[in-house]
């Protein structure tokens, strides 16, 4: 199943449809995972949410992102995922990047960077790679303040619990 291209991006239904992907990332962070949120959009509707579930699964590969494409394909029938937008809390990594390519989402929507690892502009561009045969639309800053925010807190818990150790 095909779907259609995308509208174009509109900032209030953009915010609207991040405090849903916060609202995965809050229940990630209250699993005791780190807290980011995902939902994939088609037609103005969520057709997919995820939330990190990698230390419950024990699973690398168990990002919020690859979680949502997993879904969001079994839902359709359909490994192309045309038409559709992913709003996501955090700068997505190369594996969920490269996912999106592979699933053909043509936008996405994200929070706030991750300078340790985002593959979308802060240390990679692989969104927009000239040698790949697709590319995805990055709107960034989205509800940047309350997504950082939630990992500044969820970080600042964590390292409260576990003291630091010198080796």
């Amino acid at each position: 199943m095909a779907l259609e291209t995308p509208t174009k991006p509109s900032l209030p239904v953009d915010a609207a449809f991040m405090r849903e992907a916060l609202l995965e990332a809050e229940r990630a962070a209250s699993d005791g995972e780190v807290p980011v949120g995902a939902i994939l959009v088609h037609e103005h509707t969520i057709i997919a949410r995820g939330r990190n579930t990698r230390e419950r699964k024990q699973d690398p590969t168990a990002h919020a992102e690859l979680i949502v494409i997993q879904n969001a394909a079994q839902k359709l029938q359909s490994w192309r995922l045309t038409g559709t937008t992913m709003y996501v809390t955090l700068e997505p990594c190369l594996m969920c990047t490269g996912a999106m390519l592979q699933a053909r989402i043509p936008r996405l929507v994200f929070s706030t960077w991750d300078p340790k690892a985002g593959a979308c502009g802060s240390l990679f561009t692989l969104h927009e790679d000239h040698r790949l045969n697709h590319h995805i639309a990055v709107t960034h800053g989205i509800l940047e303040n309350e997504s950082r925010n939630l990992l500044q807190r969820f970080f600042q818990r964590l390292r409260q619990q576990q003291p630091l150790t010198m080796n």
